[in-house]
C-alpha cells in the first residue's frame, strides 16, 4: 500500500483508533473520508484538516451502506483504500438467560458491516487498480476475553474472512489486517484511562511505521499484540488466557 496519494474511507472514524489513523493519514498526503453515525464527532475528527471529510453512516443498516457506498464513490471517484474499522464491544454474562439484543448489535457492526461495506465497494476498488482494504480485528480474535465473548467472536471471524478475501483479490486489491492490543480508547467504559492499555498515539504511530514497511506486512502487529498472537503457535494459550482474564478484569476494577 503507498503511503500517500490515496483516498482512504476510514468507518468508525470519529473517535479512537479509526480518528487517530485518520488524522494521520491525511497528514501524510491523503485525502481522507471519515465516517459513522455521529456527525459531530466527525466533525470533530476533521477539524482543521481540509482534505479530511466526514460522511454519516449506519454500519448497521443493510441498504444505508448501499446508499453510502454509491455516494462516497459519485463524490470521491479517486477512492482506493477502505478501512473497516467501526465496532462495538460489549461485556456479558453468559451463565443466565438474557436479552441478546446487545451480542446480534455486536454481530452486525463488526461483522456483517464490514462484510457488506466491502461487497458494496469491491468492484469500484478493483477497478481503480491500486485499491486496498484494510480490516481492523483484534488481538481477542487470537485469545479470547471470556467477558466480551461475542465481540471476540466478531474479531475471528473477520480475521478468517480476511485471509479468504486476500487470496481472492490476489493480484486485484491489497487486503491487510490491522489487529490491536488494549489500546487506550472510550471502545469500552473507562477504558482511556486504564494504564496497563496502550497509549492510543504510540499505537497509531506503530500502526504507520508498520505500514510503511515494503512490501506492506499482511497482517500488521505491534508489539503489544503479538503475546496474543502468537499465545497458541507458542503452546501458551491456556496460560495467556488466564493471564488476560486476569488483567482485563484488575484493569477494570482498579
Amino acid at each position: 500500500m503507498q503511503t500517500s496519494g490515496n483516498t482512504i474511507l476510514v468507518t468508525g472514524g470519529g473517535s479512537g483508533i479509526g480518528a487517530a489513523l485518520a488524522q494521520r493519514w491525511h497528514d501524510a498526503g491523503n485525502t481522507v473520508i471519515v465516517a459513522g453515525r455521529r456527525l459531530e464527532a466527525l466533525a470533530a475528527a476533521c477539524e482543521g484538516r481540509a482534505d479530511m471529510h466526514a460522511i454519516a453512516l449506519d454500519a448497521t443498516d443493510a441498504a444505508a451502506i448501499d446508499a453510502f457506498a454509491d455516494e462516497v464513490v459519485s463524490r470521491f471517484p479517486a477512492l482506493n483504500v477502505l478501512v473497516n474499522n467501526a465496532g462495538i464491544m460489549q461485556f456479558e454474562t453468559l451463565e443466565t438467560r438474557r436479552d441478546l439484543a446487545g451480542a446480534e448489535a455486536t454481530i452486525t457492526t463488526n461483522l456483517l458491516g464490514p462484510i457488506r461495506l466491502i461487497n458494496a465497494l469491491v468492484d469500484h476498488l478493483v477497478a481503480r487498480g491500486d485499491g486496498a482494504v484494510i480490516n481492523m480485528t483484534s488481538g481477542l480474535a487470537f485469545v479470547p476475553l471470556i467477558d466480551t465473548p461475542t465481540y471476540n467472536a466478531t474479531k475471528a471471524a473477520l480475521h478468517s474472512y480476511t485471509i479468504s478475501l486476500r487470496e481472492v483479490l490476489a493480484g486485484k486489491v491489497e487486503v491487510i489486517e490491522i489487529a490491536p492490543p488494549a489500546v487506550r480508547t472510550e471502545l469500552t467504559p473507562g477504558q482511556s484511562d486504564r494504564a496497563a492499555y496502550m497509549p492510543l498515539d504510540a499505537f497509531a504511530d506503530e500502526v504507520m511505521a508498520l505500514l510503511a514497511q515494503q512490501p506492506t506486512p499482511a497482517e500488521v502487529l505491534v508489539e503489544n499484540v503479538k503475546f496474543l498472537r502468537f499465545a497458541e503457535a507458542e503452546g501458551r494459550f491456556e496460560a495467556t488466557l488466564g493471564a488476560l482474564t486476569a488483567m482485563a478484569r484488575n484493569a477494570r476494577h482498579a
